[in-house]
């Protein structure tokens, strides 16, 4: 008898395990960030003129390596700061993704591309968690000056993954502030990310545009939901504790860029990034 209610005290415990990894829809559970999310208050930073007039999305889209025939995604469009420039540069027949979470940005930049007469971009209107994307269908995902925003990022990057093409590259600009003041220090980002799987390839200040940006590839494979533990900021400038070091530029295997250039431009780019790093990096520690 008491062999027996060991027993199914310990499959009742299980049971309860796998439930709570679970809502009652059955949809896994994922871990809520410990860090402030900023709210959506605006579909545009900074504006075009000034931007342009810094080489931001020139120079962003170089080091991405954005080129005819690649499938790109503007994830938290907004206005279309990025999704203009991407038409354009990517030509007619493009494959390009526009999304935002709120409907009224979306159909301001569907205005916008009907009167810049910018056709082929398709329009999708996202959830907080979810970008809602077709699966394989991007080889390259800007996140510009959004990330601070999005409500769940262990989720919504878990849920961005299946669109991801096995060579993608994510690319993320935002600004070193705290969240809550609409920024990510860069390693609390490179923390979130690694936790669902996400390996960072470069890191670049964009100077003399605002912020930086952080490449990213695609997780070879997604951990599960319950086993995610949240990134916080702690209040030192110390070398994150329990983080490993990320491979230089120099390590990644040609192949995985799209050509020679552009991996000596991230490499130069990156001498400019260290000693910024050095000085402005806010320690993470695991909870």
């Amino acid at each position: 008898m008491v062999r027996w209610c060991a027993a199914a005290l310990m499959l009742f415990l299980t049971s309860l395990a796998s439930v709570e990894a679970q809502d009652r829809s059955g949809a896994p559970v994922f871990p809520t960030p410990d860090r402030p999310v900023a709210a959506i208050t605006s579909p545009t930073y900074s504006d075009e003129k000034t931007r342009d007039g810094h080489g931001e999305a020139e120079r962003v889209m170089n080091l991405l390596g954005i080129t005819p025939g690649q499938r790109v995604a503007d994830i938290g469009a907004g206005l279309g700061y990025y999704t203009v420039r991407l038409a354009r540069r990517l030509g007619p027949g493009a494959t390009i993704f526009a999304t935002d979470v709120k409907v009224e940005y979306l159909n301001r930049l569907k205005e916008r591309l009907t009167r810049e007469r910018i056709a082929g971009v398709r329009v999708v209107l996202g959830l907080p968690r979810d970008p809602r994307l077709p699966p394989d269908s991007v080889d390259v995902a800007i996140l510009s000056h959004m990330y601070h925003e999005i409500e769940n990022p262990y989720e919504f990057l878990y849920r961005l993954r299946p669109a991801l093409a096995a060579s993608a590259r994510v690319g993320i600009i935002d600004t070193d502030e705290p969240t809550q003041r609409h920024g990510t220090p860069p390693a609390l980002l490179r923390c979130e990310l690694a936790a669902v799987g996400y390996r960072e390839l470069d890191f670049v200040l964009l100077t003399p545009a605002d912020g930086y940006l952080a490449i990213f590839a695609t997780p070879e494979t997604l951990p599960q939901p319950e086993a995610i533990t949240p990134c916080r900021a702690s209040g030192s400038r110390s070398t994150p504790t329990g983080f490993r070091s990320r491979p230089s530029i120099l390590a990644v295997s040609p192949s995985a860029w799209p050509t020679r250039s552009l991996a000596m431009t991230m490499t130069e780019d990156r001498a400019q990034a260290l000693a910024h790093e050095v000085v402005s990096e806010e320690s993470l520690v695991r909870n």
